[in-house]
């Protein structure tokens, strides 16, 4: 709710739009968004006349509440990128996610199909960031054993993963193709 202001408090108004003016360029470098500043500021002290303490320094008020306004929009529009003619947009491009999805669920399937031991020396190893000596002692075996079980399951799962070199992971060539261009 707008309240008509007292008119001593009218003119004061009006009498500060100069200075908000001139604030409102040195902050936003354009004269109509500096125009739009002054604007907003004067509907928002209009609207809240009510928070002004009658006796305190009125520009202070205003300007603060230009400043305010100014850093709000500020860090909104860092946000904001400006496409009006949507070509911007026509260009991002984003891999669909349910690739990921099912890689993982490939993923699960190629690693229940391994022997238990090789999967749990993989798991220790690659998954759980275990050294190969910590992973030979949490399976009571030798170094060499461990690493012999981890090289077959990884050879293991790219093979049944199909993974032959490093272009068949990812996405595949049809994606990779629409995502360039």
């Amino acid at each position: 709710m707008t309240l008509e202001p007292e008119p001593e408090l009218r003119e004061a108004l009006l009498a500060a739009v100069p200075s908000l003016r001139a604030f409102a360029i040195s902050l936003s470098g354009q004269v109509d968004r500096a125009d739009d500043l002054v604007q907003d500021t004067l509907l928002r002290a209009l609207s809240n006349l009510h928070r002004f303490e009658p006796g305190t320094n009125l520009n202070a008020w205003l300007f603060t509440i230009l400043r305010n306004l100014f850093h709000s929009e500020y860090r909104k529009r860092r946000r904001e990128v400006e496409d009006p003619d949507g070509s911007y947009a026509g260009r991002l491009k984003v891999q669909p996610e349910q690739g990921a999805h099912l890689d993982f669920e490939d993923f699960r399937s190629a690693l229940s199909q391994l022997p238990s031991d090789q999967r749990e020396a993989l798991l220790l190893v690659g998954a759980s960031g275990f050294s190969y000596e910590e992973a030979a002692n949490i399976c009571g075996c030798a170094v060499g054993t461990i690493k012999s079980r981890v090289n077959r399951a990884r050879l293991r799962l790219a093979s049944l993963l199909n993974v032959n070199d490093i272009e068949d992971l990812g996405p595949d060539s049809m994606t990779r193709a629409a995502l360039q261009g």
